[in-house]
């Protein structure tokens, strides 16, 4: 099947509610344009220098979003366009975004990136953590950073049970701080592998690859 064949099943099988980011890294901007020519204008990159050359080269009307870890030293690369920064997990890298977009007159969007997997190799903040950055800005208020959501990426693994208690757990926490942030509105949970459970376990954002674009 072509990326726009591909494209547009996902699409039909996505509930009206939830967002779809294109994962395209490593990908060709002609593959990108397959995608974008059948009508997807959000896409998904994790590596800043990457994503630019992507950003420089095609349409404008494209939404950014950096699904990658992101180090503070870099934020500066891509300030002046992203749309999204799904993987935000320390309050240093919150003020860094902040700056960068104050020298742009812009607010970016965040989302916050919880740690749920039973992994190590994950980033991500624990419950602690991320109560901690919510009450700091509600005290503080950055006026060039708007967090709107959480975001976390499931253990990699065969089993279901698992994966699904997992997003359960990241909805809950979802649930609980939506109803002292109303700012909180999008919940980025889910790829190609398990983006129906998580789903139907309440995320309104999926970042899928490999079944739009094909395996690496």
């Amino acid at each position: 099947m072509s990326i726009k064949d591909n494209l547009l099943e996902i699409k039909s099988s996505l509930p009206p509610h939830v967002i779809l980011v294109a994962v395209s890294k490593t990908k060709p901007v002609s593959n990108l344009m397959e995608a974008y020519n059948a009508g997807q204008r959000i896409f998904g990159e994790n590596k800043i220098q990457e994503m630019t050359e992507k950003w420089e080269q095609m349409p404008k009307d494209i939404q950014w979003h950096m699904i990658g870890h992101v180090q503070t030293n870099k934020v500066k690369y891509m300030a002046e366009y992203v749309s999204l920064i799904h993987g935000v997990d320390s309050l240093k890298l919150l003020l860094e975004i902040n700056k960068q977009a104050a020298k742009r007159n812009r607010v970016i969007n965040c989302l916050l990136q919880v740690y749920i997997a039973e992994e190590e190799s994950k980033f991500g903040l624990d419950e602690n953590e991320l109560e901690e950055i919510l009450h700091y800005l509600q005290n503080d208020k950055l006026q060039n950073i708007k967090v709107i959501g959480l975001m976390g990426m499931a253990t990699f693994t065969d089993n279901q049970e698992q994966i699904k208690k997992e997003f359960l757990y990241l909805k809950s926490l979802f649930d609980k701080l939506k109803t002292q942030n109303s700012s909180l509105i999008t919940l980025s949970m889910g790829m190609s592998g398990d983006y129906k459970l998580a789903i139907d376990c309440g995320s309104t954002m999926v970042r899928i690859g490999s079944s739009i674009f094909g395996g690496r």
